[in-house]
């Protein structure tokens, strides 16, 4: 069964009683946030006919950071072996290049260089191919000085390597496509409105949600919860009662500014350099029409803002014409900021992604996804995979 639900065409309590039949206290599963993963996991749990809401306060699906990043599907490279970045980079990657083929979603495989500018990064260089190996990544290629030159007559290096299996996607794209995926089995989504707080009930998890456009407040009770949140998800978990605090990881927010290229593209691929404290180091990325954006920086803020700051564009052409230096002056002009949400776990800053299910925190039915950030993307499907199982388990 299909159902399309707007903000203002129904109130969640019209949606809940009069379009599933259910009373509200009796809901199956509850995802809270309609960004890439959510939809993913949302359009998961409904192919294995799961009734489910999807619970966004906006007014439309991926206004967060996933309309908020580099749209590169990525090549399970730069994690540790044994991180669930790693794992679910891979499979997530391939489901998402057969995902993109079954929807004629527009997408890339365009490959990537990723370059090495002294000697002492060519050590670096070693080590991430050595790491890439691990992680069963087969395709990548050493390459020399000159043949990159014949592949990007632009870019400057002392060596590199090639990954011919990353690319890049229309997020938006894939976005509408998992919505339509949403509805169309029936599951509804439900904007403007806002989860508040939660508690464990009875077996089920009680949310307290409140109606942004009409002001009130309700409670509905539902099976399963996933918190998939985003950067709200961290505080959305702090507002579930008797969720002890040693499952909740601090936040940390990495801001990653990106400055658009006036003029054509200067070369055909992605060109990383090599990685750096919080992110993979100012690169050049191309979208699906030719545009070119360079980024992201990082940049550790302590709260929410997207603006992006001109003077930045000082330490962007220093970065950048180290590997590309014929950057022409006044190229650059600030486009668009991500956030990162970076997890601290034991006053450590994590490179991980943290999924957390009953089997850990022991509320039936709760699962919470901290540190989505990059490849989030490229994982959403794979992520989704998991939080299925998940809910089978508990």
């Amino acid at each position: 069964m299909y159902h399309q639900i707007h903000s203002g065409r129904f109130r969640i309590e019209d949606t809940v009683v009069e379009l599933m039949g259910t009373k509200p206290e009796q809901l199956d599963c509850v995802v809270i946030g309609a960004g890439v993963v959510g939809l993913a996991v949302a359009r998961e749990l409904a192919l294995v006919d799961r009734e489910v809401f999807v619970i966004e306060h906006e007014t439309t699906i991926g206004v967060g950071n996933s309309s908020r990043n580099s749209e590169v599907i990525h090549a399970r490279i730069y994690y540790a072996p044994s991180s669930l970045k790693a794992r679910l980079c891979v499979e997530g990657r391939d489901l998402l290049y057969r995902y993109c083929k079954e929807q004629v979603i527009s997408h890339r495989r365009c490959g990537k260089l990723i370059v090495a500018t002294s000697k002492q990064q060519l050590l670096q260089l070693e080590d991430l191919e050595k790491q890439a190996n691990l992680n069963g990544v087969g395709d990548l290629q050493r390459l020399t000085p000159e043949e990159v030159s014949r592949m990007e007559p632009g870019i400057v290096c002392v060596g590199a390597l090639y990954s011919p299996s990353t690319g890049i996607i229309d997020s938006h794209g894939l976005m509408l496509s998992l919505q339509k995926d949403v509805e169309e089995n029936g599951a509804m989504m439900v904007f403007r409105h806002r989860v508040k707080a939660g508690r464990p009930v009875s077996g089920r998890v009680e949310l307290s949600i409140e109606d942004l456009s009409a002001g009130s407040t309700m409670k509905i009770a539902a099976r399963t919860v996933v918190n998939a949140a985003g950067l709200g998800a961290i505080p959305m978990a702090e507002g579930i009662h008797s969720l002890d605090s040693s499952f909740i990881p601090q936040q940390r927010m990495a801001k990653g500014n990106y400055f658009r290229l006036i003029g054509a593209s200067p070369v055909s691929r992605l060109v990383y350099p090599l990685p750096v404290p919080g992110g993979l180091g100012v690169h050049i990325t191309i979208d699906l029409a030719g545009r070119v954006r360079f980024g992201p920086d990082v940049e550790w803020i302590n709260e929410v803002e997207h603006q992006v700051d001109e003077r930045r564009s000082v330490d962007f052409y220093e970065s950048i014409r180290s590997y590309y230096p014929g950057l022409a002056d006044h190229s650059l002009i600030p486009d668009y900021a991500g956030i990162r949400p970076k997890i601290v776990i034991n006053g450590e800053t994590s490179n991980d992604f943290l999924i957390s299910g009953p089997h850990q925190h022991r509320i039936s039915g709760l699962i919470n996804l901290f540190g989505i950030e990059s490849p989030g993307l490229t994982a959403s499907l794979s992520i989704a995979k998991l939080v299925c199982r998940i809910t089978n388990s508990d």
